[in-house]
């Protein structure tokens, strides 16, 4: 059977015991106990556990009709969105496809997740001469960053397409409720459903992620059978041979050692946005009460020249959390130099993975030396049924963790005061 995600715990031994491990097995336990049977806070919003195995045939179908919709129509797909609603859908399309694509792939640009005025401008002057499709996904549709975005690039596609413009938008929304929804039942734009128990950064094995994902000729079905696998795995495998359990036991057992922070880092640039979505899991689901673990994150070898100093001989106030990809989807052969002008020969017949393996484990040794714990994801390779399992993993794992932390994990209380400060400041009518 396929051995889709490992976390190893052997660079740890140096920090945490398996006697550590063991003083906290209860809690663990008790906390996945919780998540599972709806008996703690937030219960209602615990969807995301079965969506693997109860997500319609007929939606995903319908998904996939739209997608190959899009793709015939545009060859670029504006994202419209703010943190859950494209977090995700970012995560995977950066994971997945090619860093340098042909003309002909379809392009997909982000819009909403930002109130940056030249951002918008010139997204707006790029798009007048392509051919464009929108998926605007908002739960209420008032969200002013995606909102505003939406405002503006259906005024182009009105300009641009005219009556046509409404066959062009694609919506995902609330099944009932919200501006949003008022609007696509009016204009009679198609329309996806963002499930009432699953929130924002829950969303990506949702139409929320999986329509641009779709759009971008990614195989759903296989993330969603990855996601399934992780489910059907870490739903029923047992403390010691359950990593989702272990890696919840872990952050919790360094947060009681006082270590505050946690950095997701990778050797694979493909995975930046994962970080990004990954932040934001962690951050809002654990960060209140007065609780929580900072999360940041880091690509080496690049951030090595920057952050690498700090990590190494700076504060001690952080572990780090590696995603290793064992099989890579390509390689380069360093081949010899006849001058070696750059004395690089020895690494002639070595691949560049294997140097960056090699970056990888010279690394872990400095760290570790420096007193910096690692944890360790091992990966098999990079492909839609590895990136759901993952996905998945680390959903499950901040369920878990919440609840031994004591608080609720599918809130986000804090979000809405910044909010609150930022209408009183643009005097919107009815705030104090």
């Amino acid at each position: 059977m396929r051995k889709v995600l490992e976390l190893k715990l052997d660079s740890m031994s140096h920090f945490l015991s398996k006697t550590d491990f063991e003083t906290i097995r209860k809690e663990v336990e008790e906390a996945k106990r919780t998540l599972l049977n709806g008996s703690g806070p937030g219960q209602e919003f615990r969807g995301w556990l079965d969506l693997p195995v109860t997500f319609d045939e007929d939606e995903l179908n319908r998904i996939l009709t739209c997608a190959k919709k899009i793709r015939s129509m545009a060859n670029v797909l504006v994202v419209i969105g703010i943190g859950g609603s494209y977090l995700g859908t970012r995560a995977a399309v950066e994971a997945l496809r090619p860093y340098f694509s042909s003309r002909k792939r379809m392009e997909i640009i982000y819009a909403g997740q930002t109130l940056s005025s030249q951002y918008l401008s010139e997204l707006l002057f790029y798009l007048k001469n392509k051919e464009f499709a929108i998926n605007v996904i908002s739960k209420s549709g008032t969200t002013i960053e995606p909102a505003i975005a939406f405002r503006a690039l259906n005024n182009l596609l009105k300009a641009k397409y005219g009556d046509e413009a409404s066959k062009r938008v694609f919506v995902t929304s609330d099944r009932k409720k919200g501006a949003l929804k008022k609007l696509a039942n009016q204009q009679q734009y198609e329309s996806f459903v963002i499930p009432d128990d699953i929130g924002g950064r829950f969303s990506v094995l949702t139409p929320v992620g999986l329509l641009p994902i779709a759009a971008m000729g990614i195989s759903i079905k296989r993330l969603l059978a990855g996601a399934k696998a992780a489910r059907n795995h870490y739903l029923n495998a047992s403390y010691w041979k359950n990593d989702a359990m272990l890696y919840a036991a872990a952050r919790n057992l360094l947060y009681r050692k006082e270590i505050p922070c946690e950095m997701l880092v990778n050797y694979e640039p493909k995975l930046n946005q994962l970080a990004e979505w990954w932040k934001q899991l962690f951050a809002e689901s654990e960060g209140k009460d007065g609780k929580g673990l900072f999360v940041a994150s880091a690509s080496f070898s690049t951030d090595l020249h920057s952050l690498g100093q700090y990590i190494q001989e700076g504060r001690r106030l952080l572990f780090e959390t590696v995603i290793q990809i064992n099989e890579p989807q390509k390689d380069v052969l360093i081949e010899k130099e006849p001058s070696d002008f750059d004395g690089l020969n020895y690494l002639a017949g070595k691949t560049l993975d294997v140097v960056n393996k090699r970056a990888f484990e010279g690394t872990l040794m400095a760290h570790i030396s420096g007193q910096v714990p690692n944890l360790i994801l091992n990966l098999d390779k990079l492909d839609p049924y590895s990136l759901g399992y993952l996905f998945y993993f680390f959903e499950l794992a901040v369920g878990i963790s919440g609840y031994i932390l004591g608080i609720n994990p599918f809130n986000q209380p804090g979000v809405e005061q910044y909010k609150k400060n930022m209408f009183r400041l643009l005097d919107k009518p009815g705030i104090q």
